[in-house]
């Protein structure tokens, strides 16, 4: 902190050189506001914030100051300081106090309060300490890689005191911490390991700072979805491709060996990112016939057959209820067929009588 040019008495200074002799003495000199209730001898506080130092003195002091280091602060209601974010709090009967508004990490260390009774000199000491909230100063960028692949990621964070720095995938797969340290390594990294990895900070000053890596991970395609359809004459008939790819594939279809074109008559194809559809919209006889889907990336091709067939249509025979008589001319027949196999039951009935 820089120093005023002020003119003192003399006694004043002697009292600041005796203080740096004597700093093992003295008065208890009190650890700051209740929202820090450190050990006695420590002031904590956060960066930003103001730090109160406090001195208990009676009616036997006769001079007081407080010191940085060497550096006088305030010496009774004088300030020898240039610094404006040093303040005089209270200089009364029973205590001595200042504050350091918008403390940083370079006001931390020792404070001395030196005071003068009966003309021998007393100091005791305060200890400043500045925590500093995590902020990640250095990560990784996104990667892409080719599955088989190894992956290094970096995340390097400050903090008083030093955080605590983990990664962790963002998987629901995924369970607990895959790292506590700076650096995270995987060797042959699959498909199933792409995604964010989150990088965490922490050191009980505030709250957690996170920052995400996306990681890539490339594969050639795999076709899941594929199945053969059977569909009438005349009807519109769809068969379906579906293939898992980073990057996503390119789709192309074959009937036999040649290659289906887009916007061919009767036909269309519809491809998307992981899927391509082949719609018949009139099927007809020459449409029967196995068909390929080829789905491809950079780093490879696989493809899938299918056939589309036709399907027949049974025609349903009318259900024929008891007495009912297959004859569609007369009703007659149905009427006297009903009466016929009625009568039987009834003489049976009969004979019992």
């Amino acid at each position: 902190m820089a120093q005023a040019k002020m003119h003192h008495p003399v006694s004043w200074v002697l009292l600041a050189g005796m203080a740096a002799l004597l700093l093992s003495q003295g008065v208890p000199v009190r650890s700051g506001d209740a929202t820090f209730p450190k050990a006695m001898d420590n002031v904590t506080v956060r960066q930003g914030e103001s730090a109160t130092l406090r001195c208990s003195v009676d009616n036997r002091v006769t001079r007081v100051a407080w010191l940085n280091r060497s550096s006088i602060l305030y010496a009774g209601n004088d300030k020898w300081c240039l610094d404006p974010r040093v303040v005089l709090l209270a200089n009364t009967k029973t205590q001595y106090s200042i504050q350091i508004q918008d403390v940083d990490v370079y006001d931390e260390g020792p404070y001395t309060c030196s005071v003068q009774t009966d003309n021998h000199p007393k100091t005791s000491r305060v200890h400043l300490i500045v925590q500093v909230s995590p902020k990640i100063t250095e990560i990784s960028s996104d990667i892409s890689i080719n599955e088989g692949g190894n992956v290094s990621l970096t995340c390097i964070a400050t903090g008083r005191p030093d955080p605590t720095i983990t990664w962790r995938h963002i998987s629901p797969k995924a369970v607990g911490f895959i790292s506590e340290d700076e650096y995270l390594e995987i060797t042959g990294i699959t498909r199933e390991q792409s995604g964010e990895y989150e990088c965490s900070a922490s050191n009980d000053v505030a709250a957690p700072v996170v920052q995400r890596v996306k990681v890539t991970v490339n594969y050639p395609p795999y076709i899941s979805g594929a199945k053969s359809t059977g569909v009438p004459v005349g009807q519109k008939g769809i068969l379906m491709c579906e293939a898992s790819a980073v990057p996503s594939a390119d789709f192309q279809w074959y009937k036999d060996d040649k290659r289906l074109a887009e916007g061919q008559k009767g036909l269309k194809v519809e491809n998307k990112a992981f899927s391509s559809k082949l719609t018949f919209f009139n099927v007809s006889e020459q449409d029967y016939g196995n068909y390929t889907c080829v789905a491809s990336n950079q780093l490879g091709n696989t493809n899938a057959s299918m056939i589309l067939y036709e399907e027949t249509t049974t025609a349903l025979t009318p259900w024929k209820g008891p007495g009912a008589v297959h004859d569609g001319n007369s009703g007659a027949w149905r009427r006297g067929g009903c009466v016929w196999l009625l009568a039987l039951p009834l003489a049976q009935l009969a004979r019992h009588f």
